[in-house]
């Protein structure tokens, strides 16, 4: 079977374009999907650098392959945008944030998800952008070297803690009808039965809450 991994030489010198604002970026994707460990984040910029649609999920425990994240990252992606395959050239990027428990740098799996970003991209018409890790100290772009304290991967437990069960505030349910203010659609995440396994460097996740299920978040484009 073929490696779909891509180490970190081959991902730093294959020429992705660098974020304009890295922590502002990372800040604004935290925001819109308050990523726990476990979660993957998948952005697309447009052409003026600006997010245009941004998809976060959790998964399936047992997929370690590239190949299996590229399909992962190409299904959420026909879910928020159209593709761009004919253009003659792409105009938007895609760029990913994994967030995950463990030690800060590369791992193997963040290889296979580079890998499948970079296929994904091209598939979907779109150019292959930045590679974001989010840990337990802090954020970084894998590849270029800049990187933060804040947001990390713990970061998610100081916003509010959506699930599948939420409902919304009574004096919006006691609004006239025509006056309710709508609500975006909130869908469960794609979960498996087992938890997590990682490679050697990174230690299984272990699930905050076992008892909230957090769901897939999308948002579309402007």
């Amino acid at each position: 079977m073929p490696r779909r991994v891509l180490d970190l030489e081959t991902w730093a010198a294959s020429g992705i374009p660098l974020l304009r604002d890295p922590r502002e970026f990372v800040l604004e994707l935290h925001q819109r999907h308050l990523p726990q460990p476990g979660t993957v984040v998948v952005g697309v910029l447009d052409a003026l650098h600006h997010l245009a649609a941004s998809a976060s999920f959790i998964p399936w425990p047992r997929d370690t392959d590239g190949w299996q994240h590229r399909n992962a990252l190409l299904t959420h992606l026909r879910r928020i945008l159209p593709h761009d395959l004919r253009l003659p050239e792409p105009t938007r990027t895609a760029v990913l944030l994994r967030c995950r428990d463990g030690a800060p740098g590369w791992t193997e799996q963040d290889g296979a998800w580079m890998w499948a970003l970079r296929d994904a991209a091209g598939l979907h018409g779109l150019r292959c952008g930045a590679y974001l890790g989010l840990t337990p100290a802090g954020w970084q772009v894998l590849g270029d070297g800049r990187s933060g304290r804040n947001p990390h991967a713990g970061s998610w437990t100081d916003g509010p803690v959506h699930t599948v069960t939420e409902l919304p505030p009574r004096s919006v349910l006691d609004a006239p009808h025509g006056q309710r203010t709508r609500r975006p659609a909130v869908e469960e995440a794609e979960h498996g039965g087992d938890a997590q396994r990682s490679p050697q460097s990174e230690p299984p996740w272990i699930p905050a809450r076992a008892a909230t299920a957090e769901p897939t978040r999308r948002t579309g484009t402007r």
